[in-house]
């Protein structure tokens, strides 16, 4: 059996759910374009959806289709995602990640500043940074996509955008190009994909080979 990898994005709720299902579901067409085999999902735990709390949405793939079609959490995540800085405080965001995985932040802050706050970063390969908020500016509020509806506002309006071009650049799992093709905001991916700041901490699997650590 393929191996299944996975990729957990965290928001705040609410003012955040559509701009996090936008990561997922954009990030996860662009992997089905390229021949993955992908499923994208919220975390049932953490719903019902609150104004800030913190809540989590998930993508697998895999090279062969995936069989595991009923686990609703992601327990091994290589990829996380962070869509509002201050949710690093006080929660485990890398809770289940091998070593050597990567962390996407949006931040406007330099990437040891927001390592001070992770006790158990040690299992990072790399930390990414990007400046979503600064790009883009715009955090869309709107549930007509949830649970497999129709998105009548479209995907990657928003701060989804520059987070998703980051993830392309610096996994290397997607072109650009692809993504180019699936969101609203083409100009804020392509600068998520050219602004974002990596640091290397170790040795990260999660990389394309082009990438390679």
């Amino acid at each position: 059996m393929a191996k299944v990898n996975e990729i957990t994005v965290w928001v705040r709720g609410v003012l955040q759910d559509k701009e996090g299902r936008d990561v997922m579901n954009a990030f996860g067409q662009a992997l089905a374009k390229e021949g993955k085999f992908t499923q994208v999902f919220d975390n049932y735990e953490d719903l019902p959806d609150r104004v800030l709390v913190p809540l989590r949405k998930y993508v697998r793939y895999s090279d062969e289709e995936l069989e595991h079609k009923y686990l609703y959490t992601n327990d091994h995540p290589e990829i996380v995602v962070i869509m509002e800085p201050t949710i690093v405080k006080g929660m485990n965001i890398l809770k289940g990640m091998p070593d050597g995985g990567i962390l996407f932040i949006n931040t406007n802050r330099p990437a040891d500043y927001i390592l001070k706050f992770i006790p158990n970063a040690d299992v990072l390969g790399a930390i990414a940074t990007v400046d979503c908020f600064g790009i883009s500016g715009v955090q869309t509020v709107d549930f007509s996509g949830s649970e497999g509806g129709v998105d009548s506002a479209g995907l990657g309006h928003g701060i989804a955008a520059p987070m998703v071009g980051a993830m392309a650049k610096i996994t290397g799992l997607v072109k650009k190009e692809t993504l180019a093709g699936i969101v609203k905001d083409v100009s804020g991916m392509e600068r998520g994909f050219n602004e974002v700041k990596m640091q290397k901490l170790k040795k990260f699997h999660t990389m394309s080979s082009q990438h390679g650590g």
